[in-house]
């Protein structure tokens, strides 16, 4: 037979469990992919490695609570895109007109962030530059 207080404590400890049961869930990992038709020492080598110092300078780490998957200076980018887009990343970041295209195509439901589209208006990327920048103050 257990005593009052005995019982007490049980119960807190009952109740506290899930708790701490909960904090201890891992944090999700999300997913990034990169599409880059470029060899993988140009220059856009050093625009993703600042892309991913700053991501972990805001708390996200490639391998801790960050997954990156990279494709470069591939020949066939619609190929690339569709294994890219396999993976389920959360989000995709692409560089180059061609390389958007062969995602667009690949996909309409994960978010493309793009660089280096000299005008995504007529390339049929974007509806309008609303859609591609925030309003200019």
């Amino acid at each position: 037979m257990i005593g009052r207080r005995q019982f007490i404590t049980l119960l807190g400890g009952a109740a506290v469990w899930p708790l701490a049961a909960r904090a201890q869930q891992p944090e999700r990992v999300r997913r990034i992919g990169v599409l880059q038709p470029f060899p993988k020492d140009s220059p856009e080598k050093a625009r993703i490695e600042a892309f991913l110092k700053e991501l972990q300078r805001l708390g996200w780490t490639d391998g801790r609570n960050l997954q990156i998957e990279h494709r470069w200076q591939t020949s066939d980018l619609r190929k690339a895109a569709m294994e890219l887009v396999a993976l389920s990343p959360d989000v995709i970041l692409v560089s180059s007109t061609p390389a958007v295209s062969a995602m667009q195509t690949a996909t309409q439901t994960i978010p493309v962030l793009f660089t280096q589209v000299a005008d995504p208006i007529s390339a049929g990327i974007v509806a309008s530059r609303a859609l591609s920048s925030p309003p200019v103050a």
